[in-house]
């Protein structure tokens, strides 16, 4: 488990550092529209490679797979050096999209093949922390950056922790894929899907915050946007600590609700561009409804599945993950133009309330635990 955090926390950072930065980068040679297609397009090849990533993992292996993955993460980070052609940011989106997608899935289950049962909750937890960690540093990182010394460093630091990490893939441990994982994981099972389609809905609110926030803000208000990129992703990662214990004594189920409510009321607030205390207090509370929601559906996912559709579970979770904020981040693009950031927002708010009723018929029903061993 030591070991693979550092390649977690590479693909982590090599995720978040620029996140909030390429839009930026693409608003400054394009337009806002440009900005979300950047975002939408790094994050629909994630989820198009995170469904194929099972298959990988079953022929080469979790360690060879991890290395491509962030090989392919890191690398084309170096291309925004030269050139800023929409073409261009779309182009090498996609192709950090696809080495993202293999990194995590390949790093999301190996972490879980190596955990008893009876600590899911808590050794996912510890995972999330991990990465939680390495986000709550890298977005504000980006962004103080990109603001002191332009957009070149943070490429190339976006360049250098993934490549670097890699050094400690030689140490992870052995684990035997089957050959049936990537076949198992192509077929999800209903039980399976409906904690996926919770997070997707509420991830698309994380899309649009990370994409649109620093720009919605006015010109005096500029300083609260970093502030927000840190608080968010520092509740996530400690309400994530908290929903971990919680769930292995309580039922990962009973978390559903109170984190979807969450998620939305902190969105709603964001609507309120013109005040940073009502902001800030917005990024606060969507990041302690994502948090409690990322530990608790990946939870409730691993243990509806069996051992050897481990990869195929991370791959519909980071999916999940990757195509809501894909879809928030495309979808408010298209139109924030007319709408404005405020009202944006607000939809995006509303955009989660579906997920509360699925949140509340999964709540009511007993507990799904198919494959409480490693079977």
């Amino acid at each position: 488990m030591r070991a693979i955090f550092v390649p977690i926390a590479g693909s982590s950072i090599g995720f978040y550092l620029p996140l909030a930065v390429v839009p930026l980068f693409a608003q400054a040679h394009g337009s806002s529209a440009s900005a979300g297609l950047a975002t939408g397009a790094f994050l629909l090849a994630t989820v198009l490679f995170e469904l194929v990533t099972p298959r990988i993992v079953a022929i080469c292996g979790y360690r060879w797979t991890l290395a491509g993955g962030l090989l392919l993460l890191g690398a084309p980070a170096l291309t925004f050096l030269e050139f800023s052609a929409t073409p261009v940011l779309v182009g090498v989106g996609i192709v950090r999209g696809a080495g993202f997608a293999i990194a995590v899935v390949a790093g999301g289950a190996l972490a879980a093949a190596l955990l008893p049962a009876d600590r899911r909750g808590r050794g996912l937890a510890a995972t999330g922390v991990v990465s939680g960690v390495s986000a709550l540093a890298a977005m504000p990182l980006g962004m103080w950056m990109a603001g002191r010394w332009g957009f070149g460093p943070v490429f190339v630091l976006t360049a250098a922790v993934p490549l670097a990490t890699m050094a400690a893939v030689p140490f992870l441990p052995r684990v035997d894929v089957p050959r049936a994982a990537g076949r198992r994981a192509a077929r999800p099972s209903w039980p399976l899907l409906r904690p996926a389609v919770i997070f997707a809905t509420c991830t698309s609110a994380a899309g649009v915050l990370v994409t649109f926030l620093p720009m919605a803000l006015d010109r005096s208000l500029a300083w609260v946007a970093p502030v927000a990129l840190f608080v968010q992703p520092a509740v996530t990662t400690a309400a994530r600590w908290i929903a971990g214990r919680l769930g292995d004594r309580r039922g990962q189920a009973s978390l559903l609700v109170p984190g979807v409510v969450l998620s939305a009321a902190g969105m709603a607030a964001l609507a309120a561009t013109g005040s940073a205390a009502i902001v800030l207090l917005g990024s606060a509370a969507f990041g302690a409804g994502f948090g409690i929601l990322q530990n608790a559906t990946l939870a409730m996912m691993y243990a509806r599945a069996p051992r050897a559709a481990y990869s195929g579970v991370s791959a519909l979770w980071n999916a999940a993950y990757d195509l809501g904020m894909a879809l928030g981040a495309i979808g408010v693009g298209v139109l924030v133009s007319s709408t404005g950031f405020a009202a944006a927002f607000l939809i995006a708010a509303a955009g989660m309330l579906p997920a509360l009723f699925l949140a509340r018929r999964e709540s009511a029903e007993p507990e799904l635990d198919l494959c409480p061993a490693h079977a």
